[in-house]
């Protein structure tokens, strides 16, 4: 019952008798949803006006006009809490009777089990804007292109901060604002589906790391997914070259000395560039340059602070 509610609220109060009679119940059991939707994370605001949804919330009533022009995000579900919106999302793709089609966004308020690269925890809290997005259509090629196109999209609609390979959004400070995780269904070399997940703090972050109005004070959330949706939709479309060059132009590893985990052991050296299947070239000592295709960076001579922050 409290999922009847939430489509019918928006950032302007309605009052209970109004929505009572919109859902066929009397107002006390409006108030009763209300508070259920608030306990399970949506920020309902109550007051002698009635009822809505707090300014700048990422649910579809606010998001959709500003998406009018673009496929990604027609398809929105938003949620209080879920285990995962990766999870949702696959969920959601594997619906018979309804599949989630390419460029289906899940937006949630908290995560039960929410994940990181390499199974980390993904943290939320509020003040965060964490989604997925559904992408259909892939070849493997693509796959890898994946977290690179969306890290220059993140960067773009953020307008802060530069990229660390692979897939984090850092303040100048080196603080983290952001984080992207794809996790792909593969058949053999089909690629099945993949779902494609992003955190960013924007109003308010976990310990050491940065969010997003410390810059840009009249950010909100419903803006900045819009933004980022219409990003994402421009740049996974774009020809490799341009993705790599905006990339390399928003990177702040590319050129600077690093020390790399690896699945087989550390590599310290300087980062040069990055291949055309997004790999990271690091040149050692002796002039040897390794290719890097997975890996932890760590940027040497700046004290990036741990990463609470999705990815």
């Amino acid at each position: 019952m409290p999922d009847r509610l939430l489509p019918l609220l928006s950032d302007l109060p309605q009052s209970g008798e109004a929505l009572g009679a919109r859902l066929g119940v009397g107002r006390v059991t409006v108030n009763t949803l209300a508070r259920r939707l608030e306990a399970d994370g949506v920020p309902v605001v109550i007051s002698r006006e009635g009822y809505a949804l707090a300014a700048g919330t990422p649910a579809p009533m606010l998001v959709a006009p500003l998406l009018a022009t673009h496929t990604f995000g027609q398809a929105l579900r938003y949620a209080g809490t879920v285990t995962s919106t990766q999870d949702v999302a696959r969920a959601w793709a594997d619906d018979a009777a309804a599949p989630a089609a390419h460029g289906a966004v899940v937006v949630a308020e908290r995560q039960s089990a929410g994940r990181g690269r390499r199974g980390r925890a993904w943290d939320t809290t509020h003040g965060t804007l964490v989604f997925s997005v559904l992408l259909h259509g892939l070849t493997l090629p693509e796959l890898a292109l994946i977290p690179l196109a969306a890290g220059v999209a993140v960067q773009a609609a953020s307008r802060i901060g530069g990229l660390k390979w692979p897939n984090d959004l850092l303040a100048a400070d080196g603080r983290k604002l952001a984080g992207i995780l794809l996790e792909a269904d593969l058949r053999g070399e089909e690629v099945r589906r993949a779902v494609l997940g992003i955190g960013i703090n924007v109003s308010a972050a976990p310990g050491g790391a940065a969010f997003l109005t410390e810059w840009r004070p009249d950010l909100t959330r419903d803006r900045l997914l819009a933004d980022l949706l219409a990003a994402l939709e421009h740049w996974l479309a774009q020809p490799l070259a341009q993705i790599l060059t905006a990339w390399r132009q928003t990177s702040v590893t590319l050129g600077r000395p690093v020390q790399v985990q690896t699945p087989r052991g550390p590599v310290a050296g300087t980062a040069l560039d990055i291949d055309a299947q997004g790999s990271l070239l690091v040149q050692v000592s002796g002039g040897e340059v390794v290719t890097i295709s997975a890996g932890d960076v760590q940027l040497v001579g700046q004290l990036a602070s741990p990463a609470p922050a999705p990815g």
